[in-house]
């Protein structure tokens, strides 16, 4: 305990807020565990577990109503019980909830099921435990140990060296470099794990940050930096669109999207935003996926960049980097900072289209890219979506996207697409060594004997699947010989009963224009 108050006293003076630990208010904010049980000078906490820092909430926040808390938690229950239905016919309405803002007893099961991390953790019993006792890179281990006194040092949680927070985060960040060796740590992952463990135990948060590094922002955190490099490029693209202002601002100083967004994507602003605007930007961002994160980066630099007034206040490089990357606490308020990322039109298709853009120009400047990193899902409803497609083709059975029925594909309902595919014939021809059916006439068996190729006819195949590259009209049904054969006798015929009617109707016109 005596460690504990000589790290928070040291921490404090190295960031100038001795003031804000020792002078805390006396109204309404819970006191510290650990200073009460040790019986030192009671430090007081804000309802987020905070002792002070920049994160510091004060007593004078707006408070929901006790009813109103109630009834929401009531609606959040109900969902719960019937998850996957919610997610399925009323998404529209979960997403709203989340917007409005989790209620703070069960953000931890909501943000389990939102990024599909409890499925996980249930289909994984004692993984972790096993991922523990991997002794783990030695490389690895070393920088995660320099970096757990860096994360939240005035979070009650982790203000103690080698208290159970920092504990908790050394297992966490320790299992994911030997679940995912070919990615290691990345320093960016620490403070993301850290406001997970805030909410949940070591393994549940475990499963949650595995879902993030690869769902959400896949490649963010293997070497290279690539996958952020890459969004920085459309991030500023994006941002020409929505504040051609701060753009043209930037693009004079010469400051690339690197320089400032980095910390605030790859640590999802848990180190950028006052504490109750990070926990409702992490609400949004596990229901809404990576276009969330856009949003608010984009709304911050029109916030900070957005008008003449502004830009006065930033006449250089220096000025612009020291407002992007030290926002003032008090100048992002929650509600309004929600609205403006609720309104902000990006969407996850013009990410993606923007996606296509860049990824051509860097592989024209460039090259390919190093790390191929895995498909971005756009939260919950794609993850769900995309859980339920894989389950359906691993079953052999069909699938409905978005709700919509689709028959299994059979012999008359097939996309002429996916017949063409050379994998899906192998695939078909698997299953029918798995599970023999009747075989039809057309279908010519190593048994029977050898006959003339038949003529093709169209049975009108319907495709179920429509592809953008395919041809999917009915084929056209063949052209009858025997018709065929008289086409041109026809033709004749109809060109001399022509040039007849002609000769009749000019035949008047030639007798009237003879001399008499």
């Amino acid at each position: 305990a005596p460690d504990t108050l000589s790290y928070l006293e040291s921490a404090s003076l190295m960031s100038g807020t001795l003031e804000s630990l020792s002078g805390l208010g006396d109204d309404g904010s819970s006191i510290g565990s650990d200073s009460e049980i040790n019986g030192l000078a009671v430090r007081r906490t804000d309802k987020y577990g905070f002792l002070g820092g920049s994160q510091y909430s004060e007593s004078c926040e707006k408070e929901t109503r006790v009813e109103v808390a109630r009834q929401r938690e009531v609606k959040w229950l109900d969902m719960f019980h019937h998850w996957d239905k919610w997610i399925k016919h009323r998404f529209q309405k979960v997403k709203l909830r989340c917007r409005k803002g989790i209620p703070s007893s069960l953000r931890a099961k909501a943000w389990q099921l939102l990024s599909n991390s409890q499925e996980l953790l249930e289909a994984n019993p004692g993984r972790f435990e096993e991922l523990e006792r991997e002794p783990g890179e030695a490389k690895w281990l070393d920088i995660i140990e320099k970096d757990l006194h860096r994360q939240f040092p005035f979070h009650e949680m982790f203000a103690a060296r080698g208290g159970h927070g920092q504990q908790d985060l050394f297992r966490i960040l320790k299992a994911y470099t030997v679940y995912r060796p070919d990615e290691g740590y990345c320093q960016a992952q620490a403070p993301v794990a850290a406001v997970l463990l805030m909410h949940m135990p070591a393994e549940q948060a475990f499963w949650c940050l595995v879902q993030i590094c690869e769902k959400f922002l896949p490649g963010y955190y293997s070497a290279g930096l690539e996958a952020i490099q890459l969004d920085g490029e459309i991030f500023f693209s994006l941002l020409r669109r929505t504040c051609p202002m701060a753009y043209r601002h930037l693009k004079k100083f010469k400051i690339d999207p690197i320089l400032y967004m980095t910390e605030w994507f790859m640590c999802i602003f848990s180190r950028t935003l006052p504490w109750a605007c990070v926990l409702r930007v992490w609400d949004m961002f596990f229901c809404e996926g990576v276009k969330i994160v856009f949003r608010v980066g984009l709304v911050l630099l029109r916030q900070m960049l957005g008008s003449v007034e502004k830009l006065r206040e930033v006449q250089g490089m220096y000025e612009t980097m020291e407002r992007l990357r030290n926002i003032s606490p008090d100048s992002i308020k929650e509600d309004l900072l929600v609205q403006e990322i609720v309104a902000l039109p990006v969407t996850e298709a013009l990410i993606e289209r923007e996606c296509s853009v860049q990824v051509r120009k860097w592989r024209e400047s460039r090259g390919e890219l190093t790390h191929q990193p895995g498909r971005r899902l756009h939260g919950t409803r794609a993850i769900y979506e995309y859980k339920r497609r894989a389950a359906a083709i691993s079953s052999g059975g069909s699938f409905s996207f978005l709700g919509s029925s689709v028959p299994p594909p059979g012999p008359l309902r097939s996309s002429s697409s996916l017949l063409s595919l050379p994998g899906f014939r192998k695939s078909k021809a698997a299953a029918g060594q798995r599970a023999p059916a009747p075989q039809s006439p057309l279908i010519r068996t190593a048994a029977a004997p050898l006959s003339p190729a038949p003529k093709i006819v169209s049975e009108q195949i319907t495709p179920t699947i429509p592809s953008p590259t395919a041809n999917n009209a009915p084929l056209p049904p063949l052209p009858d010989p025997k018709k065929d054969a008289g086409a041109p006798a026809a033709a004749a015929e109809e060109a001399r009963e022509g040039e007849e009617k002609r000769r009749r109707k000019m035949e008047p016109r030639l007798r009237k224009s003879r001399p008499r």
